[in-house]
Order: C-alpha cells, then structure tokens, then sequence
C-alpha cells in the first residue's frame, strides 16, 4: 500500500486485538488487490436502540486508482463481526471492479441469448 493504514476507533476503548484483526484483514486485501492505495477503517460504537445491546459499525473506504470503494453501516453486536461482514463486502466490490476492468471474458460478447436461428 502507498499511503498508511488509517484506523480510526471511536466510542469505544482501544484494543490491540481489534487493531491486529484490522491490519490482518488489509494485509490479506492487500495480497490479493495489490493496487489498493490507500485504506482508512472506521469502527465505532453505533447509538444505543432501547431493545438491543450495544452496537459496533464498521466502515471501511479503500482507494484503488480510478475509484474509491466505501463500504458502511455494517453493524453487529460483536466488533469483530462487524469488521469482518464489512471486510467481506468491500472484498466482493474490489472484485466487481476488477471484472469491470478487465472488460468482458472469452466466450461472453454482452449480448443476451442468442435464438435458435441465429446458430450458424
């Protein structure tokens, strides 16, 4: 990555547990997209709803060249599951651009199916 890991924890006490997962998870996106420029994960306790417990959010805004991919509003009352729902579904973005990227594969041309008559 070009630019730092910025993680901000917000509402609630610092744990270097929450911190390792974190930097686990970039190093593991980074291994795979390893044009990420830059990642800033946001965890935060959300404001408390009078029939739930506490609830963590996690946001996470990872820049690529071209594009910036936010992923927000993952909430769960573990931290760490909210990190890891939020991980999940910022991996499945960096997956869909990099499909965009590559344009359309062998065997695909865009259209949708072809009739029977137009088999030649």
């Amino acid at each position: 990555m070009r630019q730092q890991l910025q993680i901000t924890v917000r509402d609630i006490a610092h744990s270097p547990a929450l911190e390792a997962r974190i930097r686990a998870h970039v190093a593991r996106l980074e291994r795979q997209f390893p044009r990420i420029v830059g990642c800033h994960v946001v965890i935060e306790q959300a404001r408390r709803h009078a029939h739930q417990g506490r609830l963590y959010c996690a946001t996470i805004d990872i820049r690529i060249p071209g594009a910036d991919l936010v992923v927000n509003q993952h909430y769960d009352e573990n931290a760490f599951v909210a990190l890891r729902d939020a991980f999940a579904a910022v991996r499945r973005k960096l997956e869909e651009s990099v499909r965009k990227r590559r344009g359309p594969t062998r065997g695909q041309s865009g259209r949708g199916p072809t009739a029977a008559g137009e088999l030649a």
